[in-house]
């Protein structure tokens, strides 16, 4: 009984990090007024008629703190790229140089930098929601022990113990999106 209740810690653990990963990228994805190759992940391009990320057609790099640039590996996929950049709603125009794509990234208002805080903090609470799904998750092992024979202790002492694992996860995510707030807030 007892290797099965580490074996649901463990599994739980495993599930939280996994979201903690996630909103990871997903805050990756938030920009915080300086411009890195990291923002256009997600955006796919019309490749051959297949869509693919972006990084597998093109180099993408950052000149300055201001400014993307894209290199496609092969110079009929400009209009493809850019297409792909424009209806990823991120708010960039490409300007096209007839080798490469050039990206600058305008300075953050306080209004976008007050709407991107509200979009870092509903990641935050998609994580918390993962969490607390994984808990339930958890706790329902408990009980599928405690009716195979799990004394009545240690099934309070387990519960226990995923509400404290719980409870550090979500501490987690709250430190990585104040982390993420003063970063997007700081000009």
């Amino acid at each position: 009984m007892i290797e099965d209740l580490q074996m649901i810690y463990d599994e739980f653990k495993a599930s939280n990090q996994k979201s903690l990963t996630h909103l990871d990228s997903e805050l990756l994805k938030v920009r915080a007024g300086k411009a890195t190759p990291a923002m256009l992940n997600g955006v796919m391009v019309d490749y051959y008629g297949s869509p693919t990320p972006i990084q597998q057609v093109a180099n993408v790099g950052t000149a300055d703190a201001r400014t993307i640039t894209i290199q496609p590996w092969e110079r009929t996929m400009l209009n493809e790229i850019a297409k792909g950049i424009i209806n990823s709603n991120l708010g960039f125009a490409p300007q096209n140089n007839g080798e490469m794509l050039i990206i600058s990234v305008p300075p953050l208002t306080e209004e976008r930098r007050k709407e991107l805080v509200k979009k870092a903090k509903a990641e935050a609470e998609h994580a918390k929601v993962a969490v607390r799904n994984n808990r339930k998750d958890a706790l329902d092992m408990v009980k599928d022990l405690k009716t195979d024979g799990l004394s009545e202790d240690m099934a309070k002492d387990a519960e226990t113990e995923i509400q404290n694992i719980t409870n550090a996860f979500i501490k987690k995510v709250d430190e990585v999106v104040d982390q993420k707030e003063k970063e997007i807030m700081t000009i």
